[in-house]
């Protein structure tokens, strides 16, 4: 599973949720993307799981693409530590550093390639 290199991604402002906290929910407008600093988080679509992400794990990148509400439930499965990438830090990671971007694609065609194999 493609994760992303937290070296890129540290922020002085983490947050934390305890396990069952929802991140977000599905429908909800996305401004931020999260990556697993620790613990683990679950996200399911029309409640059914689909994955669930480790240190490393990307959360919530599809809404800052696409400026569209969220497509999934991200429910905290144990306590956990989330760095939020807001929108305009997406942005300039984005341009400023073609790995993190790699990363991102990277996240969201093994997310793809699972959700084709589950049809």
């Amino acid at each position: 599973m493609a994760t992303v290199d937290l070296f890129h991604a540290e922020s002085t402002e983490l947050m934390g949720f305890r396990a069952g906290d929802t991140v977000f929910r599905e429908g909800d407008p996305g401004d931020l993307m999260y990556i697993v600093r620790e613990g683990s988080v679950e996200l399911r679509v029309n409640g059914q799981l689909v994955e669930t992400l480790g240190p490393g794990g990307v959360l919530g990148e599809m809404a800052l693409i696409e400026h569209a509400p969220r497509t999934a439930t991200a429910t905290a499965k144990t306590d956990c530590t989330l760095v939020p990438i807001p929108e305009k830090r997406f942005m300039f990671m984005v341009q400023q550093t073609p790995h993190f971007a790699l990363q991102i694609m990277k996240v969201m065609a093994e997310r793809l390639r699972r959700m084709d194999a589950r049809l």
